[in-house]
């Protein structure tokens, strides 16, 4: 059951592409297949044929391809299919069947498998005066339209001839949560013979997107200085190994807490922190889970790998670490660093990615 249909009609009204959902869950080892429907009116047609295209685009500059400057668009991976005259005729799922009684007559079905060794869509944050710019991102289209030939570079597809709707390849958090990383360390100062041991874990290895992270901190002062407060970190890190070696550290959440642990003391206790995209809006070059126009998102979502998979073919690659940092009288801090896997929940029943 899905509360919701996707449509969008060519120019002249002889396309109109219906999708029941924008967004495709990969569960690593397999992705959920585009299932679809085109509603025709032949009347304008001529001698020319409808396909369906379905491509993974890398995206650099403005959303306006059509504006001369440092736009840049390049498909890594498409497939096209002819539907009219009729060629492709998939298996019907409940979904074509769904979107077949909404089209009405003059509908024709259509399906796509997504390889599962392509990007999940994620979009960098562009900066707040960058209104209406994507400046890097990894998208998918379903595109409809007319043509005399399938592939034929030198005929000019117009636009009103033509139907697209953009969609999300997403992954979801596994079912199977593993146990939480723990690190520890211990370190000796200057004018100081015995050292601070610092320890920090976590319950499970994997968190939800505006969930509550605890972290259980143990800390064993027997130093002579004084560790004057915890500082916190959480920084998402982005390796972009498409087309470069290119990688962005970015924090988007430091807090600090006025624990104090006076010489020869002790401190056992748990610390809780909750990072958000809405305390980073304005921070330039963040990684985005897939932007649908101006809909909500949030920050991208770590990038969970198959074993064995070039990882070079993904595009962007996200992961997240937690740095707990010690800050000692005098100078000095003592840290370790936790891994965090930062994902969504999937959502219950067939449909629901669209409730």
């Amino acid at each position: 059951f899905f509360r919701r249909v996707f449509k969008k009609t060519s120019g002249h009204g002889g396309l109109t592409l219906y999708l029941g959902k924008r967004d495709y869950v990969d569960n690593v080892d397999s992705v959920e297949s585009v299932d679809g429907v085109v509603k025709l009116d032949t009347s304008q047609f001529g001698d020319r044929k409808v396909f369906v295209q379905l491509a993974c685009a890398f995206r650099y500059g403005s959303e306006d391809l059509d504006v001369i400057g440092l736009s840049f668009r390049k498909d890594i991976w498409f497939k096209q299919i002819q539907i009219y005259p009729e060629s492709h005729k998939p298996t019907l799922t409940p979904m074509h069947d769904t979107l077949l009684k909404k089209a009405g007559d003059n509908a024709y079905p259509f399906t796509f498998e997504i390889p599962t060794n392509l990007p999940c869509s994620v979009t960098l944050q562009p900066a707040p005066d960058d209104k209406g710019k994507v400046h890097l991102c990894f998208d998918f289209e379903v595109k409809t339209y007319l043509a005399m030939e399938a592939d034929n570079p030198d005929e000019k597809i117009e636009k009103k001839d033509t139907a697209r709707l953009i969609v999300r390849k997403i992954q979801y958090a596994p079912s199977q949560v593993g146990s939480g990383p723990k690190a520890d360390i211990c370190k000796s100062f200057m004018m100081s013979d015995k050292p601070v041991h610092l320890e920090a874990s976590m319950d499970k290895d994997l968190y939800f997107h505006g969930e509550s992270i605890p972290i259980k901190i143990k800390i064993k002062n027997e130093s002579n200085k004084t560790v004057k407060k915890i500082k916190m970190t959480v920084e998402q890190l982005t390796d972009i190994v498409l087309y470069s070696a290119d990688k962005y550290t970015k924090v988007v959440l430091s807090q600090e807490f006025g624990e104090t642990v006076e010489s020869g003391s002790s401190y056992d206790n748990t610390l809780s922190i909750t990072p958000l995209l809405a305390e980073n809006k304005e921070k330039r070059g963040l990684s985005l889970d897939g932007r649908l126009k101006d809909e909500d998102t949030n920050l991208a979502s770590t990038t969970m790998l198959r074993p064995g998979l070039d990882k070079e073919v993904l595009g962007i690659l996200v992961s997240y670490k937690i740095k707990v940092n010690l800050m000692v009288a005098g100078g000095g801090d003592v840290t370790v660093e936790l891994p965090l896997n930062l994902m969504h929940p999937k959502p219950q029943g067939i449909f629901q990615s669209n409730a």
